[in-house]
Order: structure tokens, then C-alpha cells, then sequence
């Protein structure tokens, strides 16, 4: 276990990090104004029902609609109907989230809007095999893409040209009504096309550059699967004119809020990038390496420091029966690389509360936590081989337990260096 104080000062961190993009504070300067027609509420994520609460205790008008969240992640609300359905492999109950999303949105006019709250999981959570697919051709798919380590942009465009729903497909589906898209972005670079693979955003991504996608990172996908690939909306498309798409929340704010958060306590704070992509453990020896070189050089920055660091890092599944998620194996790298080091402390967890497979939003590592897995029996370069990143930090007594925070902002990562 690392220094109270310091697991402390970093939760706090984190704390901020996830205030910074809570429902009401983020939704309440983009509420659109009330429409001559009816108001429909659609959205999807691991953060839709809050959002969809949140809208409607400041609405002040009349609506209706539909949201999907992840198991478990749902909340009360009173006019806008919360479904729950599997992550990161849809289910049937997300064929059915898809289908009464389509029933909100049909038969409107030109006086009606639709708001969509989307935020990050909304990919597994709107599940619309196209003609000629099942549900299990689409499970096979995301298992295959979580499975290959290919960054996520890579992911939900391939996602976005075997879908009925994503690329734009749900707000072609509204028209003529007007759309205005609210989201909370996880994903780096904030585009918001690639949020939730953009069941109301279009992209320019065609599919020709999908299948150029697949074939140079060799993905491999089920025959039926890739014959089945079709062309998503354009942008130009008519049907999406007037539309309007406003990033409420995202990464950088909120790794700005936990830097202001340390500054409050008198330590300098730097921001790396909101936007980092790669293997986990490797961007976690990347990490070491930095927060070594402040150690031993005073360089790039000088101690005390707080160095925060976001975005979605990638796992190549090797072992099935592995646990743990991206932010676990990302601090199982770092772990090792500081190990024996004096003065420096990290803290890495998903914003959303959940890292991966188990109940942990991510875990705590110091100089000696590989020490304390050893001791607890377990190698730390073996469970990183067998993807069971939880399962060293579990041994270590350094996981990170949040539940559920209602909003998703992606990967938070704090590394304390004070020594």
C-alpha cells in the first residue's frame, strides 16, 4: 500500500477530475431553446442516465424519450425512460434499447427536437446488426476489435460501416426534425463523431478507408462480417443540415480541473497530453521512464510535481480468462519501472468508475508494489503476460473502488513525484 497521505491527495485528484465533468455542471450552458414541437430525449453511455436526469430537472418544458446506460448504472428519472444493457459486448437488451431509440425519433417534424445526450460505452450499448447480420455476428465483431489492440478511432470506424445506428444513421433517422447532439467526449482528440461511434454525428470516414483500416493492422473479422461492411452518411448529406453537435465535457477539462486541484495544495501540476493511445503497459514504462528522470536529473520537470496524463490506451488480449481493464495494465507497466523508487506515487483509473472486466475503477502503485505482489505470491511480469492486471494489484492490496461515478471523460492518470 502507498502512503496514506499520498493515495489520499491523489484520489483527490481524480475526484476533481470526475467533478469537472458531472451532468448538471456540463449540460446547463448548452441547453438548446424550447421548440414549437415536441421534445424527444435520446442517448446512450455509460453516463446517459445521469445526463438524461440532469436535462430534465432543467428543462422547462414537456418531453419524452429514451436513454441506454450499462448495467448497473442506471438512475431515477421522470419522463425519459433509462435502459440497461451488456458493455463491452452487446446483448439482446441492447437490440432493444436500439429499437425503441428508433421508435422515439420516428414520425417527428420540422418543429420537433431531439436532444442526444451521448457519452463514452456507447458503442456496445446500441447494437444494430445490419441486413444479413445477427446479434452474434455483432458480438463477434467487438470481441475481435477489443481483442486486436487497435487504438479506438481504428475501432469505431470499422464499428461505424457494420451498423444501423452509428455514423450518423439515428439523426437521419429524426429528420426533418432539428438534432442537437450534447456530448461528453472519451476519446482522444474530442472528435464527437467518434464518441459512442456517433449514432448522431457523421464522419468523413469512408468505407473504403475502413477496409484499409482492417487490412494494416491484419484484424481479423468473420467473412460475413466483412462482406457486410457498407458505406456510412456523409456529413454533406441534407438530412443532417441545421444540426448542431457541442462537446459538453471531456478529457482536457477535466485533467485541467484536477491540475488546478494540486496547484490549491501547492504542488505544480503538468499536463502530458489528453490524447495518449498505445499498449498500456508500455505507456506505462513511458511514464516510468519520465518520472525516474525527475527523480535522478530534476528534468523535465522539477520535484515536487504532479505529472496527469489522459486518453485510451489499447490491451492485445493474449489470455481469455484474464482481469482487469487498459488503466490497470497501464500502472502494472509503470509499476515496474519505478520499482525501488523513492518519491514517486501513481494513481490510474477509468473516469466512469469501472477499469476492464472486474468493480475497480483502477489501482495505486508506489517503489514497492511489485515487492508487495512477490510477496503476496504473484509475478508481476506474468500477470501482465496473462492479462490479469487486477489480479497483481488485488494480491498488492492497491486497487482503486469508486462504483459508478455517472460520467466517463476516459483514462485518469496522476503520478506524484516528491522525493
Amino acid at each position: 500500500m502507498i502512503d496514506p497521505e499520498k493515495q489520499a491527495f491523489l484520489t483527490g485528484l481524480f475526484e476533481a477530475a470526475v467533478r469537472a465533468a458531472d451532468a448538471k455542471a456540463a449540460l446547463r450552458p448548452h441547453l438548446p431553446p424550447i421548440p414549437k414541437g415536441r421534445t424527444i430525449v435520446i442517448g446512450a453511455g455509460k453516463g446517459a442516465a445521469q445526463l438524461a436526469a440532469a436535462f430534465e430537472e432543467m428543462w422547462e418544458g414537456p418531453l419524452s424519450g429514451v436513454v441506454v446506460t450499462r448495467y448497473g448504472y442506471g438512475c431515477a428519472t421522470r419522463s425519459i425512460r433509462v435502459m440497461e444493457a451488456a458493455h463491452p459486448v452487446p446483448d439482446s437488451a441492447g437490440l432493444a434499447a436500439t429499437e425503441a431509440m428508433f421508435d422515439a425519433v420516428r414520425d417527428l417534424g420540422s418543429d420537433d427536437l431531439v436532444v442526444a445526450l451521448i457519452c463514452g460505452g456507447g458503442s456496445a450499448l446500441l447494437p444494430c446488426p445490419p441486413a444479413g447480420l445477427t446479434l452474434a455476428d455483432e458480438q463477434a465483431l467487438n470481441q475481435a476489435l477489443l481483442a486486436s489492440g487497435a487504438p479506438i478511432g481504428v475501432m469505431n470506424a470499422i464499428r461505424k460501416h457494420a451498423s444501423g445506428i452509428k455514423g450518423g444513421r439515428l439523426a437521419a433517422a429524426a429528420f426533418p426534425a432539428k438534432v442537437v447532439s450534447l456530448v461528453v467526449s472519451d476519446v482522444p482528440g474530442d472528435d464527437p463523431a467518434q464518441v459512442a461511434s456517433g449514432p448522431t454525428v457523421p464522419d468523413a470516414v469512408t468505407l473504403a478507408n475502413a477496409r484499409a483500416m482492417i487490412a494494416a493492422r491484419g484484424i481479423v473479422l468473420p467473412a460475413n462480417v466483412l462482406s457486410a461492411l457498407s458505406a456510412a452518411p456523409h456529413p454533406d448529406d441534407p438530412v443532417f443540415e441545421g444540426h448542431e453537435v457541442r462537446v459538453i465535457a471531456s478529457a482536457r477539462l477535466s485533467l485541467e480541473a484536477a491540475a488546478a486541484k494540486a496547484q490549491e495544495a501547492g504542488i505544480p501540476a503538468v499536463i502530458l497530453s489528453d490524447a495518449i493511445e498505445g499498449e498500456a503497459d508500455v505507456i506505462g514504462q513511458m511514464h516510468a521512464a519520465i518520472a525516474r528522470e525527475v527523480v535522478a536529473q530534476g528534468r523535465p520537470f522539477t520535484s515536487p510535481v504532479v505529472i496527469l496524463s489522459g486518453g485510451e490506451t489499447t490491451v492485445t488480449l493474449r489470455h481469455t480468462d484474464g482481469r482487469g481493464g487498459r488503466n490497470t495494465a497501464f500502472l502494472l507497466g509503470l509499476a515496474q519501472g519505478i520499482e525501488g523508487c523513492v518519491g514517486i506515487a501513481a494513481l490510474a483509473a477509468d473516469t466512469d468508475g469501472i477499469d476492464g472486466s472486474e468493480d475497480n475503477a483502477g489501482a495505486f502503485a508506489d517503489g514497492t508494489t511489485t515487492a508487495a505482489m512477490r510477496t503476496a505470491g504473484v509475478d508481476p511480469s506474468d500477470a501482465l503476460r496473462r492479462n490479469d492486471a487486477w489480479g497483481a494489484f488485488e494480491a498488492a492490496g492497491s486497487l482503486f473502488v469508486t462504483g459508478p461515478t455517472g460520467t466517463n471523460v476516459n483514462d485518469f492518470r496522476a503520478i506524484l513525484i516528491d522525493g
